[in-house]
């Protein structure tokens, strides 16, 4: 109990040093913009490059966490990501230098996230494993949240390569903890051979990325959008509302609220079962995104208690459905299971910010949060093909 408690913890504190990078950019954005002159397109691309590193990185990563040790791949990928993401502090000057660095950083980045994953679910049985990988993957929203928000703190009161320093050092201690302090599984005994095909015709997997895909555009349309709807309500932009700084501090704690959604949908999974739970998350954060854009005229203190509530639904059926990958792969396919899956799922990522902004052209923020309503809809769908996937099916008389 006690070897796995501190596996547990080991990975969770190895991912929430190396994720402080994967925001950092996006907090001091206005300042890298001022001092280069960048473009809204150049902006964007360098934030871009980093998301296709560790779209290219992550199958391979999943497939090497099978093959070998998981511990040394979250250790060289913590160490590249900090690594390159230290040498943008210090060396990037414009925009050719600061894509190539922010895309080496992302692509090691692949070989932490669900490497660590594979690792968590190597000490924990089916049994208890939904609240560890509740733990682990709200490490990650938590660690978003706060990496915007400290970074945005450094970069005020020093500069933006201090702040982007200063959140890319502990990723370079990640080896000596993960290495020095953790062990592999004693029950890990899988070696994946190699890619196996098979788990592209196992119908409840593909159920399970496909919720995962829909998840993920449902979320990531309100991280991208959800601080220029707060700008335009009252609560932030009439006389004597809040203040932009204060909009943007509470995106910072509706992102780490994820985590507390991602803790409680992975202990509620190992209550109630899997499906029951990623069906409640999806619902509720539907309902949620259906009616948000109607709801700007709320007074702030209302208006951030709902987002407060909405950033933890969000990420309810998260932990669950990545454990549910877990069981219904073979052991030795685990790790290339979830990094398909993640890579899926991070590719919707590129497209519902952009049917946001399509709607909200045509019919504002009425229309357009809707749209993010429907893609968690979507996910119950797959909810629904999941169910039937493991249900017998009775023999033909």
């Amino acid at each position: 109990m006690r070897s796995r408690t501190r596996a547990l913890a080991v990975s969770c504190l190895a991912l929430f040093c190396s994720i402080l990078v994967w925001f950092n950019y996006s907090a001091v954005l206005p300042l890298i913009v001022d001092e280069w002159g960048l473009s809204g397109t150049r902006a964007g691309v360098v934030f871009g490059v980093f998301q296709a590193g560790y779209l290219v990185a992550i199958v391979p990563a999943g497939w090497l966490a099978d093959r070998y040790s998981p511990r040394w791949v979250v250790s060289i990928g913590a160490a590249g990501t900090g690594g390159f993401s230290l040498l943008f502090a210090l060396l990037a000057t414009g925009f050719p230098s600061a894509s190539l660095l922010r895309f080496l950083s992302g692509l090691f980045m692949a070989g932490v996230y669900v490497p660590g994953m594979r690792f968590v679910s190597d000490w924990y049985p089916a049994s208890v494993r939904g609240r560890a990988m509740g733990i682990y993957v709200g490490t990650f929203s938590v660690g978003s949240g706060l990496s915007f928000l400290a970074a945005t703190a450094v970069a005020d009161a020093i500069g933006w390569r201090t702040a982007i320093a200063a959140t890319s050092v502990g990723a370079l201690a990640v080896p000596p903890l993960m290495l020095g302090l953790a062990t592999d599984s004693p029950g890990r005994t899988a070696r994946g051979g190699g890619w196996d095909s098979s788990i592209l015709r196992n119908r409840a997997y593909l159920s399970a990325v496909s919720i995962y895909s829909w998840h993920n555009w449902e979320l990531f349309g309100v991280r991208n959008w959800l601080l220029a709807f707060l700008l335009v309500t009252p609560a932030f932009a009439a006389e004597g509302g809040l203040s932009a700084t204060a909009a943007g501090l509470v995106v910072g704690v509706v992102t780490a609220m994820s985590g507390v959604g991602n803790v409680s949908g992975g202990y509620l999974s190992d209550r109630v079962g899997r499906t029951r739970t990623i069906a409640l998350g999806l619902g509720s954060s539907a309902i949620c995104s259906a009616v948000l854009g109607v709801l700007g005229w709320l007074p702030p203190w209302a208006l951030v208690g709902f987002l407060l509530a909405y950033g933890a639904l969000l990420s309810v059926d998260s932990a669950p459905t990545s454990t549910l990958v877990t069981e219904v792969v073979d052991d030795e396919a685990v790790g290339t299971a979830l990094s398909v899956q993640s890579f899926v799922g991070f590719s919707t990522t590129v497209v519902s910010p952009v049917v946001f902004g399509l709607a909200l052209d045509v019919g504002g923020y009425a229309l357009a949060w809707p749209t993010l309503a429907a893609g968690a809809l979507a996910g119950l769908g797959s909810v629904i093909a999941l169910e039937r996937a493991r249900t017998p099916q009775p023999a033909n008389s």
